[in-house]
């Protein structure tokens, strides 16, 4: 029988909490009770709802204990926070981990991508560790170490912010022996008097809880690099870099878009690498480099890491590729849904103007978010990447992406509305056979719902 994940006592021990009704042990830590299961450790969470009104249901659901602030239902470990002992949950998770190896990313584009390459590669490593989904916040982290088993040889978490001060305190409760910054760029800016600047320092958080020696990945090509290296510096880090740049320590030479994906081919310390792709956006060319560094940094040969990246398919919402039939023939439907910057927008629009088809190539773009006073002109600046990447057609929705709609030749319009819901069915009607579509948008401004249309007047295609 396998070691549980948490024993009761162990769990009051690491959250000075306080057993109350009878011991218990642990496979798993749920903070939802709708996916509780059998054996799990539910953490009543006080949110929008106060998460011990769900007490009843996750015990019902399997529960084998509760984490509790309040005399609840037994069996539970009640403490003064639940918050506060999640974290303390993580910490302990990771001092008895002590074998593992920890890595950390950050980035204003493509950090959930990057990090879960990353934990591919540490899977075909051995036993690995990393976060799930986008569960990079003041929640998400210690949640992802308090699931951490403590056989981990090496895991992988990421790390988001929206203002300052939100991931120094991430940084130090998982103490990362290797970090990545993928890139920093105008997002959130709206929370940042002084704009990128703003942006970069909040990123730079990250370095905080490197251990010393530790491994500071930054991205050669991007502005900040300067100011970030100095800070990774100060904190005892490491720096590598990578993308582009003749200096750079993993140095993209090619990037080339292939029926299945894409090739690249790269200098890694001087040394050739080349490997295959799934992903066919010209920015994962430096973020697979990126990946490789920080897997090398972790303890993953790189030959290995290529080949896990070979195999590593496109998220969901971030480059998934789905082959549909629609009412006029068989189409492509690339799905980029899940957010959107300036930046990642007009890499999306490139792949897709290097990207084969027998059709058209069309693109569907929602409102990006959070770009601060001169969002509608950053939005009309998205027309240029467009002609350039000569895109046929271009669907826009919400009231910023109308800055773009004007700006666009009237021969490249293909509709707008003043929402995804209400621009569905034109571009639904204007899909033909032999097209590609790609859609993208910030998660607010509902890009997913142009997909979910797509796909519910389709079938998949053989």
């Amino acid at each position: 029988m396998s070691e549980p994940l948490w024993t009761s006592t162990e769990i009051a021990a690491a959250t000075d909490g306080r057993l109350e009704g009878a011991a218990f042990a642990a496979a798993g830590v749920e903070i939802d009770s709708r996916l509780v299961g059998p054996g799990d450790l539910f953490v009543a969470l006080k949110g929008a709802r106060d998460g011990h009104e769900f007490i009843p249901a996750a015990l019902g659901g399997g529960a084998a204990g509760v984490l509790a602030s309040k005399p609840v239902m037994p069996p539970a470990v009640i403490v003064a926070d639940t918050l506060v002992a999640l974290g303390g949950l993580g910490a302990a998770a990771r001092d008895r981990a002590s074998q593992a190896r920890r890595g950390a990313v950050t980035g204003s584009v493509g950090k959930t991508s990057v990090t879960q390459a990353v934990l591919a590669g540490l899977r075909a490593a051995g036993d690995a560790h990393g976060s799930v989904k986008s569960f990079n916040n003041h929640i998400g982290v210690p949640l992802t170490l308090a699931r951490m088993p403590r056989t981990t040889k090496r895991a992988v978490f990421e790390m988001g912010m929206n203002h300052a001060g939100e991931i120094a305190p991430l940084s130090r409760l998982v103490r990362p022996h290797a970090v990545a910054v993928t890139n920093v760029e105008a997002v959130h800016v709206e929370n940042f008097s002084d704009g990128a600047a703003g942006v970069a320092r909040a990123k730079a958080e990250i370095f905080e809880g490197l251990e010393p020696g530790g491994a500071a990945i930054l991205n050669a090509d991007n502005p900040w690099t300067g100011d970030l290296a100095r800070t990774a510096q100060a904190h005892g880090g490491k720096v590598r870099t990578f993308g582009l740049a003749s200096g750079a320590d993993a140095r993209l030479l090619d990037f080339a878009v292939t029926p299945d994906g894409a090739r690249v081919k790269s200098l890694i310390d001087g040394a050739p690498l080349d490997y295959s792709l799934r992903q066919t956006a010209l920015h994962w060319g430096p973020m697979s480099l990126c990946a490789l560094l920080m897997l090398d940094a972790l303890g993953v040969e790189l030959n290995l890491g290529a080949r896990a990246l070979a195999t590593f398919e496109p998220l969901a919402g971030r480059g998934a590729v789905l082959s549909l039939q629609g009412p006029k023939g068989a189409f492509t439907l690339v799905d980029e849904s899940y957010n959107a910057s300036p930046v990642s927008v007009a890499a999306a629009v490139a792949a897709l103007g290097a990207r084969p088809a027998k059709g058209r190539r069309i693109a569907a773009l929602t409102d990006m978010l959070e770009l601060g006073a001169d969002a509608p002109a950053r939005h009309a600046a998205l027309a240029a990447p467009i002609v350039a990447a000569g895109l046929d057609l271009v669907f826009c929705a919400g009231p910023l992406m109308r800055s773009l709609w004007d700006a666009l030749p009237s021969g490249r319009r293909g509709a707008w509305a003043e929402s995804a819901v209400e621009l569905a069915p034109a571009l639904g009607e204007a899909v033909s056979a032999g097209d590609v579509v790609m859609v993208k948008g910030s998660n607010a401004s509902k890009a997913r719902l142009l997909v979910d249309a797509l796909v519910s007047e389709s079938v998949a295609a053989g």
